[in-house]
């Protein structure tokens, strides 16, 4: 701190560390969530037309790909860094990792014959079921040769959920993958890991953090008490919001077979509708693709439940919808921007049209509220005071039983993407499962098709599959529901036929 010139005041200007970053606290939350049971890691599993890194004996070029991956990490430099914790306050922060092996993160792997789908499955839940190594960046590919007798191959992608989300993932998919099947291969550039930081430099820049923003607020003051009555009221509106968000997490909903503690293990299954089918059902029937996502898992669960001997009429069931806040000028930004919405789902309605309208009405009236901000205060108020509160609030609510399940739809892009030419099928995205939650749906749209991935606890749901052919049954009955309101249309359209 230099001495200023005479007649002007002292101001203290702390330089922040560059060589960490520190974890939000919505991003750390990921990590307080963790336990043997609770891996907080998503997901995919793409599966690729082998082409030009099909290799004679009918393997796959995991050289390339490595070579490929290296070539691109320079845009990802979280991939190369681990987390360490700053001093009495030990919050996480990510500094790079000196001993970064790619070899250890893009693994090698094959199906045994016949390589089937089903067997890429069972492996797909082997992954998911073990946790990522907190000693090193948190993230491992799988690449698996021999599906489909070597034509096809898949890439199991693993990612801590404090590193992304989901919209954020979709744009380092974008990184990795590209719309021209004709991509070169450049050099990987060089890469010199930034200097381990102190525990003294972590815990003064913290403190220099803090001042920093304190200063910030002090300055911004005179503007906002220009108008007392506008501040007093976003004050009270921010305190609402933040009442509503945190009472939605204390109201549990019916305890059911697939809402019970978890286990280390998991299943994972999927499935695919054409998303053009998805879009006809919304014309026809009225609200969103999300509502028509919704609705569809609403009646597929008032089956499976029904399977399970459980009266679904008299079941509170809730999903926990997440909703995303990141502005376009953060996509392609790392971490987390996101909210929770909680609709209860009409499994008490046998109408598939009812469960539509009653769906798309309760998420327009969410939609309304002010949940998207409560999350934004509480994440605000946890980065000033500390991310324990956040996890604290979090950690609270799913004690209990919030929510049924997690129902995640991220729309991806509708064009054929491409890794070295192998070009990519299928998407079949991963949701990670938090307390008292057997079952967690992601949704991602590609390339004119709509993948879900259905990632579920071992000894809750072993019989995951039925719960997917009741997802299939469940939209069968909205199409044939919009096939028939077109088909009133026309006729209504047509008028009366001449005698």
């Amino acid at each position: 701190m230099a001495r200023p010139s005479r007649g002007a005041s002292w101001v203290y200007a702390p330089e922040m560390p560059d060589s960490y970053e520190r974890l939000s606290a919505q991003d750390a939350t990921f990590l307080d969530l963790e336990t043997p049971s609770h891996h907080q890691h998503i997901a995919a599993t793409l599966v690729f037309s082998s082409g030009p890194l099909r290799t004679p004996d009918g393997g796959v070029d995991i050289d390339r790909i490595r070579e490929y991956v290296d070539s691109r990490l320079h845009l990802l430099p979280r991939y190369r860094q681990r987390l360490a914790r700053i001093p009495v306050e030990n919050h996480p922060v990510w500094v790079d990792d000196p001993h970064f092996n790619l070899g250890y993160h893009v693994r090698h792997t094959a199906l045994p014959l016949p390589g089937d789908a089903s067997q890429l499955k069972e492996l797909s839940g082997r992954v998911l079921s073990q946790p990522l190594d907190r000693e090193r960046p948190l993230w491992e590919i799988w690449v698996v040769e021999g599906l489909d007798g070597g034509d096809r191959f898949a890439m199991i992608q693993k990612v801590h959920h404090c590193m992304i989300d989901g919209v954020s993932g979709v744009d380092l998919m974008a990184i990795l993958m590209s719309p021209d099947a004709e991509v070169l291969c450049p050099p990987a550039p060089p890469w010199k890991p930034r200097p381990m930081p102190s525990g003294i430099d972590m815990l003064t820049g913290d403190l220099a953090r803090r001042f920093s923003e304190a200063a910030e607020v002090v300055r911004s003051a005179p503007e906002l008490l220009r108008d007392p009555f506008a501040l007093a009221g976003r004050i009270r509106e921010g305190a609402q919001a933040l009442g509503e968000t945190l009472g939605a997490g204390l109201h549990n909903t019916s305890e059911t077979p697939i809402n019970q503690p978890l286990g280390p293990h998991r299943k994972f299954d999927w499935h695919e509708i054409d998303l053009a089918r998805v879009k006809r059902v919304k014309q026809s029937l009225g609200g969103t693709v999300n509502d028509v996502v919704l609705a569809t898992v609403t009646g597929a669960l008032r089956s499976f439940l029904r399977l399970r001997r459980l009266d679904p009429e008299s079941l509170e069931i809730r999903a926990n919808v997440p909703v995303s806040l990141r502005s376009e000028e953060e996509r392609g930004t790392l971490g987390n921007r996101i909210a929770l919405l909680m609709p209860e789902l009409p499994v008490d309605e046998a109408d598939p049209v009812a469960r539509l309208d009653r769906v798309h009405a309760t998420m327009a009236e969410l939609k309304d509220s002010r949940l998207a901000m409560g999350a934004q205060v509480l994440a605000a108020v946890s980065e000033w005071t500390s991310a324990t509160l956040l996890s604290l609030a979090v950690r609270s609510a799913a004690r209990g039983r919030p929510y049924t399940l997690v129902v995640t739809n991220v729309p991806g892009p509708q064009l054929p993407l491409y890794l070295l030419g192998a070009k990519v099928e299928a998407c079949y995205p991963v949701v990670n499962l938090l307390p008292n939650q057997g079952l967690g749906v992601a949704l991602f749209s590609y390339s004119g098709t709509l993948y879900w991935g259905f990632t579920a606890d071992l000894d809750q749901l072993p019989d995951l599959g039925s719960f997917v052919n009741a997802v299939d049954e469940s939209f069968r009955e909205l199409e044939a529901a919009a096939e028939a309101e077109d088909k009133r249309s026309n006729q209504a359209l047509a008028g009366p036929r001449p005698a």
